[in-house]
């Protein structure tokens, strides 16, 4: 099938000169390579000797484009999926709420925290495209204890606790260390952690004995010529492949009943092509709130 990209998304754990390959679920992205990414994009035209279920002007979740204008991909679940998202929500939630961030939340939470209603909870990258959904699954659906989030700025703190967090600290406070250590006098029962680096290292004091961590990213760390990597920039290796589909019916549900709003949880940029490396500059100033995607402007 011939498509055009409308939105873009990408992988930024793949985007590191220094991983190796057999660590990942897929190839990491080189120099010179095309860089990897989901999108959702539309048919241009198919290949009629081609056994498919899409028609020409479908919108399609592809895996397989990159960052392209166009692409000649498979129509085969290997390439491209139906796009799939509950009635009367956005297309753009196939990227975030209903795709790989969406279910790496419920996944981490579920799987690999067990978290449980009374739980104590603490999550980095809160106010991102995972830590977000993180957020309000664990207050509004799992009845977390208390659930304390941390993020880089006082506006993104208000916003934190609109959503369901007890307590937002912003990292970049000169007392952010004090304020970890106040705000959890208890100790808590579990860190989702998006971010790895100081914030890791200051958030493992403050575990309870048995508690548990779910190593999910660690964008303080891919890029890695920016200053001194620290031990949370290894734990990428280990966040690859978080995903589990049985969150669907599950994540609907709380967004039907209110529990989970994509209210100011996603920030569509719209940009020529060539303007969407600067696009995904935003992530490591931490300018965007939620899921971060471009949208492609028409060719001229």
């Amino acid at each position: 099938m011939l498509v055009e990209n409308v939105f873009d998304d990408t992988i930024l754990g793949l985007i590191q000169k220094d991983v190796l390959p057999g660590s990942l679920c897929v190839a990491p992205v080189r120099e010179g390579d095309v860089v990897t990414t989901h999108s959702i994009a539309r048919i241009l035209a198919i290949d009629d000797n081609t056994s498919h279920e899409f028609k020409v002007d479908d919108l399609v979740f592809c895996m397989t484009t990159g960052w392209r204008r166009y692409a000649v991909v498979k129509a085969n679940s290997s390439a491209c999926l139906p796009l799939t998202v509950p009635e009367n929500v956005p297309v753009t939630a196939a990227l975030g709420l209903f795709g790989i961030s969406g279910y790496t939340a419920y996944y981490g939470l579920k799987d690999i925290l067990k978290l449980k209603e009374g739980d104590s909870l603490i999550v980095s990258g809160a106010a991102g495209a995972v830590g977000n959904i993180v957020v309000q699954y664990a207050k509004n659906v799992i009845k977390a204890k208390i659930v304390i989030g941390i993020t880089g700025s006082e506006k993104k703190c208000k916003w934190l606790k609109e959503i369901g967090a007890d307590i937002a600290l912003n990292y970049k406070a000169d007392t952010f260390a004090k304020d970890l250590d106040d705000a959890t006098p208890d100790l808590v029962d579990a860190f989702f952690d998006n971010v790895g680096g100081f914030v890791l290292d200051r958030a493992i004091a403050r575990i309870k004995r048995y508690g548990r961590i779910a190593a999910c990213g660690s964008i303080s760390g891919y890029d890695k010529d920016v200053g001194k990597p620290t031990i949370g920039t290894t734990w990428s290796e280990d966040g690859s492949d978080r995903v589990a589909t049985e969150g669907f019916p599950n994540i609907a549900g709380a967004l039907q009943r209110g529990d989970i709003t994509l209210e100011h949880a996603e920030e569509i940029v719209e940009v020529p092509f060539t303007d969407v490396p600067k696009v995904w500059g935003m992530l490591f100033t931490g300018a965007n709130s939620g899921k971060l995607v471009t949208k492609l402007k028409p060719s001229a």
